[in-house]
């Protein structure tokens, strides 16, 4: 987008309909008072199934800033709303966006374009509750969820198989990703997807105040403690800012993407967990403080956004 933000209407997608909810209203609501300290006009938007209707009828935005995390924001379905609306967007578009979803899926093109991603693979939720698929220590996750939603750590072969995955209640698919634990230490790397190609900030290194780096860890204030830049070997830091580049490039992201990655200090073994089209934009989110690492500051970062909104994605 061209214009100045006191010229345009954004409408700020939050909420939604995924296990991602509470996220995405902190995200949006974030972002909408940074937009209207700047001077734009801003309509939040709390996205339902009516989302069409809403855009194209009763809002008209001249810019979508898309702070929908999880299942139906993320995954390539409300970008295809807003490719048919041809309303300018932020992030990622359809491609990007279902790709990045689908954990298996997205492991196959990293690995083809020559990112070490974790073993493992699908395996049917009543299995994976019932007996050891795979020799633990291993993770069980969704295949298409974020925010470590659903996740469960496996450390022993005396511990017994993730039951919850196999009760009624469970509502993230019938197959599961089980991949081996990797020991070590927990990083990320935030990218911007800017004309020149894409530009990675720097490396953080989470360590969670206590068991290892879930949900509430990310979004709990004080339930984790981030060091940025990462204290790292060179070759490493530099591996993970090459690697989350690369990453952002073979997913075809846009806009900014976050790449996760776990590193085997003991082994020296760099493996790339998966890539955020989305990332979080809360008080705690690793996107903006790396921003701010970088001299971008959180309305900086959110002003970028919008002016980097185009149609198609």
């Amino acid at each position: 987008m061209n214009r100045p933000l006191s010229d345009l209407h954004v409408a700020v997608l939050m909420g939604g309909l995924s296990a991602e909810r509470e996220v995405s209203l902190n995200s949006g609501e974030g972002c909408a008072r940074a937009l209207e300290a700047q001077g734009a006009r801003v309509s939040r938007v709390d996205a339902g199934r009516d989302l069409a209707n809403v855009l194209g009828g009763l809002i008209r935005p001249d810019v979508v800033l898309n702070c929908l995390h999880g299942a139906w924001g993320e995954d390539g379905c409300v970008q295809g709303v807003l490719e048919t609306l041809r309303i300018p967007y932020s992030h990622s578009g359809v491609l990007a966006s279902a790709l990045a979803m689908d954990k298996e899926k997205s492991k196959a093109v990293l690995r083809g374009a020559g990112v070490r991603v974790p073993g493992g693979g699908l395996f049917d939720r009543l299995e994976v509750s019932r007996r050891h698929v795979i020799d633990p220590p291993y993770v069980v996750k969704p295949n298409a969820e974020g925010s470590s939603v659903g996740v469960y750590l496996v450390r022993g072969a005396d511990d017994a198989p993730v039951a919850a995955v196999g009760a009624d209640s469970w509502t993230y698919g019938e197959q599961v990703v089980v991949e081996p634990y990797i020991a070590g230490k927990e990083l990320c790397v935030a990218v911007l997807g800017e004309a020149a190609g894409p530009r990675a900030l720097t490396v953080t290194d989470i360590t969670p105040t206590k068991g290892f780096y879930d949900y509430e860890a990310k979004y709990t204030p004080g339930g984790s403690v981030h060091v940025l830049p990462a204290v790292l070997p060179a070759h490493v830091f530099e591996a993970a800012l090459r690697e989350a580049e690369l990453a952002h490039t073979a997913m075809a992201c846009r806009g900014v993407s976050r790449s996760d990655f776990r590193y085997d200090d003991v082994n020296d073994d760099l493996v790339l967990l998966e890539v955020n089209t989305q990332p979080g934009m809360t008080s705690t989110s690793l996107v903006p403080e790396q921003a701010a690492h970088a001299g971008m500051s959180y309305e900086d970062l959110v002003r970028w956004m919008v002016e980097d909104a185009s149609c198609p994605r």
